[in-house]
Formats: C-alpha cells, sequence, structure tokens
C-alpha cells in the first residue's frame, strides 16, 4: 500500500485525485494540504472531495503530512510546490508534480531537487498526451521545415497561466524535432500587420472559454495539405488518474527527475 499526500485538496485537480484514488487497491489517501486560510481548512477531505469520509483532515501543517516512504501529489502553484519539494527531499519521501507556471529558474531548482529525491513531474498526466507527445517528435521529423506549425490550446476561464504547460511541452518536443530554439522562433500570439509568416516559427495560441477542461491541436501546414494532432480531455478525471498510474510508478524508484514517458516505459 503506498501512502499519498494530496497537496491542493480542495481544489478542481486535488479533490478528483483524492475522488479517484478511492478506488485505487494500492493507494490511500493519508494526508491532505491546502493554503493557510484556505475555507476547506479541517474540513475532511473525502467529504470535500464528494466520495463520502476518509477520516483524513485537510491541513496546512505540510511538514507533519510529508514523510519518509509517503508520496506527494501536487496541482498547485510554483511557490507551494517549490517549498513542499524542499520538504519532500529533506525527509526522503517521492513526488509527483501536475504544477504548471515554473520559470526557467525554478526548473533548475527541482532538478537539484531530484538529485535527493524520486520526482515525476509532467505538464500533463494524461497518458493519450503523453503518447501524443511522443508521435509529434515523430511527425515533425518526418515533415521537416516545409510545414508550418501553429499550436492552439483551449482551457477553462479559471487558468491562470498561459500558454498551457502542455502546449509548451508541445512546442519544444517539435522544436528539439526541427533542431529549432523555441526561444528565438516561438510566436506567442499575432496582431496587426504582422508581414508573412517566417518559415522556423512555431506559433502558440491560448483561447480561455467557459469550462474546458484543456484541448490541444498541433497544425502542420503546407501548399496543398495540413495535418492537425489533437488531444481533448472530457474529464479531470483523465489527469487524476494519469497522476495515480504515477504514483504507484514513482514509489519504487530512485532520486531522479522523471516524466511520463518514463512511466509509460515510452
Amino acid at each position: 500500500m503506498t501512502d499519498i499526500v494530496v497537496a491542493g485538496a480542495a481544489g478542481r485537480m486535488g479533490s478528483r485525485i483524492v475522488a479517484c484514488a478511492r478506488e485505487a487497491k494500492d493507494l490511500r489517501v493519508v494526508a491532505a494540504l491546502e493554503a493557510e486560510g484556505h475555507p476547506q481548512l479541517g474540513r475532511d477531505a473525502g467529504e470535500a472531495a464528494g466520495v463520502g469520509r476518509l477520516d483524513v483532515p485537510i491541513t496546512a501543517e505540510a511538514r507533519a503530512a510529508i514523510g519518509a516512504g509517503r508520496v506527494l501529489v501536487e496541482f498547485s502553484t510554483p511557490a507551494a510546490t517549490l517549498a513542499h519539494l524542499d520538504l519532500v527531499a529533506a525527509c526522503g519521501a517521492r513526488a509527483v508534480i501536475g504544477t504548471t507556471g515554473f520559470s526557467a529558474a525554478q526548473r533548475e531548482t527541482i532538478a537539484g531537487l531530484a538529485a535527493r529525491a524520486a520526482i515525476m513531474m509532467a505538464p500533463n498526466m494524461s497518458v493519450g498526451v503523453t503518447v501524443a507527445l511522443r508521435a509529434l517528435a515523430l511527425i515533425a521529423r518526418a515533415l521537416g521545415d516545409d510545414y508550418d506549425v501553429e499550436i492552439t490550446e483551449t482551457h477553462h476561464r479559471f487558468k491562470k497561466d498561459a500558454p498551457s504547460g502542455t502546449a509548451l511541452g508541445m512546442a519544444e518536443v517539435v522544436a528539439e524535432a526541427l533542431g529549432r530554439d523555441l526561444a528565438k522562433t516561438g510566436v506567442y500570439g499575432r496582431q496587426g500587420l504582422t508581414g508573412e509568416r517566417t518559415a522556423r516559427e512555431i506559433g502558440i495560441m491560448s483561447l480561455r472559454s467557459g469550462d474546458v477542461v484543456g484541448e490541444h491541436t498541433v497544425s502542420f501546414g503546407t501548399l496543398g495539405e495540413r495535418l492537425e494532432l489533437t488531444h481533448r480531455a472530457h474529464s479531470r478525471d483523465t489527469f487524476a488518474r494519469g497522476a495515480l498510474r504515477a504514483v504507484a510508478w514513482v514509489a519504487a524508484r530512485p532520486p531522479g527527475l522523471y516524466s511520463m514517458h518514463d512511466v509509460l516505459g515510452l
């Protein structure tokens, strides 16, 4: 049995992880975290997630919750995630991180912490998205520079970062496959008299609308045809189940920084 600590337990993703973990035979939620002052503090995590009482109160005491042998599962903010990962590395725990919006410096910090703890980090825990990322590298290499690459992503109105971590991950995969530097070729939105599209740019556009869980399309277009790869998430449970699959995998891993590709053996 693997013991799980769910950070952001009252949030949109955290509550679904609590709910889906109840269905797993070899996983159990033993602690649930939220920020100081959160209105759900003190409430039972199972009741907050709508799956019945678990006798696991939501608390802000991260130091008491994160312990050796436990796996932290986190979908929250970069600052909170980094603070929790410090505790993970200090006590011999492990972590599955779905938080997005990290800066380059914060990513370097996480890589350093992974020398002391097993950390599985992915901008999207969906099994389908993970397979799509592998397919995108193949498509980009096969089509080459003759095809224009445009990426669009749509999420709910409450999402705080843009572009999504998944869209950026897709762009990075394509850029690497084509031998391009995304920092120099990425174009984030267009307005006005921009001139003709350059051959090597990678367009990344963000839409925010209603309650869309997540939709990503990568378009490869040339004169005469266009190929598109689209992934649509119909429920947050697809991310929650992917995260729990990662929990079961990372629970037996040595220190290191891992991805969903590692979890799926890709």
